[in-house]
């Protein structure tokens, strides 16, 4: 099954071409939006080999890739919702988002987000998904408990260039399919 194109009440979750290669540019080449996963922004050089990459693995494993989130028209947001790589896990994906800061705190992280739950407990079949940020990422967590995710774990990485805040260690949190189904019945 491909990647489906999803939609919210103000989103439109295309899933990730080539054609969304300037906006990737864009957004990886702002230090602040990406200070929770490297100590630079990045060439675009290497965000098009980035993207040349997700776009194989988002064929090998269909449904589950990235999209470019949609807002009116103007592009808004990464979301990824993936095989979990740490460590690899076959029973859940792994939910992210990357937005713009000109995007930050309009409730799209949390809008995409759950729509990707949604579309991977209910026409997916997923029975897991988590999500990993830094442990100073406050914003990224905050987002994930109003998606309904919860606590799971804090453990570090090693890092060859360790980032700002690597010193408090990673934190992973998760939603389960019945916690998720329970949710949606109480609203």
């Amino acid at each position: 099954m491909p990647q489906a194109r999803l939609r919210t009440e103000r989103l439109d979750l295309v899933p990730l071409s080539e054609e969304h290669l300037p906006f990737l540019v864009e957004l990886n080449s702002d230090p602040v939006v990406l200070r929770h996963l490297f100590t630079r922004a990045l060439r675009p050089e290497e965000t098009e080999e980035r993207m040349q990459k997700w776009i194989r693995v988002a064929k090998e494993t269909e449904a589950l890739g990235k999209w470019i989130g949609y807002a009116d028209g103007e592009a808004v947001g990464l979301y990824m919702f993936e095989p979990p790589d740490n460590p690899p896990l076959t029973d859940a994906a792994e939910l992210g988002y990357r937005l713009p800061q000109r995007h930050w705190r309009k409730g799209y992280a949390k809008e995409g987000s759950l729509e990707l739950l949604r579309h991977g407990f209910e026409d997916l079949g997923i029975d897991r998904v988590i999500a990993q940020t830094m442990a100073v990422n406050e914003a990224s967590r905050a987002t994930m408990v109003s998606v309904g995710m919860s606590f799971v774990r804090a453990f570090h990485e090693d890092f060859e260039e360790p980032l700002a805040g690597h010193a408090d260690g990673e934190v992973e949190y998760e939603i389960t399919r019945e916690a998720w189904w329970a949710s949606e019945q109480s609203r």
